[in-house]
């Protein structure tokens, strides 16, 4: 049974101040835990070495998913990350070269791709898998504010720094999502990793509004920058990867056995 969450009272706030303060070392704390569980995350099931598309962040790029990266190549998996820098948060990323890489990674591999995405980067997963269904494996996004409905919910610098990268407001690029029914949930399978630590979006817009047959919202502990860095999320993307292709199945801690107490 999942928790019920009076999610009202958060809407329109951003996060809290103490989890923005402490974002960075929060994030470089997970980092230092990765290399301590690696040896247990190595022993994790694989899956069938489908293709995987790992889309980087706002202002982050290829370089932020290295880790993950490398690990999910251990891990017996093919991921490519998006190769186009620096995600700016220009709607160039979203409308001409993700919709390119896909198709290209889909013919090339002849096979769906399960998609994941940190932050903006699982945003614009959310899109391509609502735009291309039959190319698309899966969906995992880690602290994605995919039902953000304002700025209200982000840190007050983010703001700015996303009008001077992308050359519009955040509320503008929300304008622009809303046009293609961004709320909506793809027709994959999504699960939707989020902490009520994140310090750099209010965790409600992370979420599902309501879980169905494939979608599922995970909840763990820790900061918004370090989710690729995260060892419980690293668990979680083994799991959700090694299932069989269209048998897929909601997570829970324990039928691992494990008692998870974010």
């Amino acid at each position: 049974m999942y928790e019920q969450i009076d999610v009202s009272r958060y809407r329109g706030r951003p996060p809290a101040l103490i989890n923005t303060l402490t974002e960075v070392p929060r994030a470089l704390f997970e980092a230092g835990s990765l290399y301590t569980m690696l040896p247990s995350l190595s022993m994790l099931k694989r899956g069938d070495k489908h293709p995987l598309l790992l889309i980087p962040g706002f202002m982050a790029g290829d370089g932020s998913l290295g880790l993950l990266k490398r690990y999910l190549r251990y891990m017996g998996y093919r991921p490519q990350t998006w190769g186009y820098g620096r995600n700016t948060g220009s709607p160039e990323h979203l409308f001409d070269h993700l919709p390119e890489k896909l198709m290209e990674m889909y013919e090339k591999k002849g096979k769906p791709i399960s998609l994941i995405g940190q932050s903006l980067g699982g945003v614009y997963a959310r899109e391509l898998a609502r735009e291309y269904p039959d190319m698309v494996r899966q969906v995992i996004t880690l602290g994605s504010p995919f039902r953000v409905r304002n700025s209200a919910v982000t840190m007050r610098a983010l703001s700015h720094l996303f009008r001077a990268s992308s050359g519009m407001s955040i509320d503008e690029m929300i304008e622009v999502m809303r046009e293609r029914n961004y709320h909506e949930s793809p027709d994959v399978p999504v699960t939707a990793i989020y902490s009520r630590g994140d310090g750099v979006v209010h965790w409600d817009s992370c979420r599902e509004t309501v879980e169905d047959h494939h979608t599922q919202n995970i909840e763990v502990s820790g900061s918004h920058c370090g989710m690729a860095f995260n060892p419980a999320i690293y668990y979680i993307i083994a799991d959700r990867l090694s299932q069989k292709d269209r048998k897929w199945r909601k997570f829970s801690w324990m039928n691992h056995g494990l008692r998870w107490r974010a």
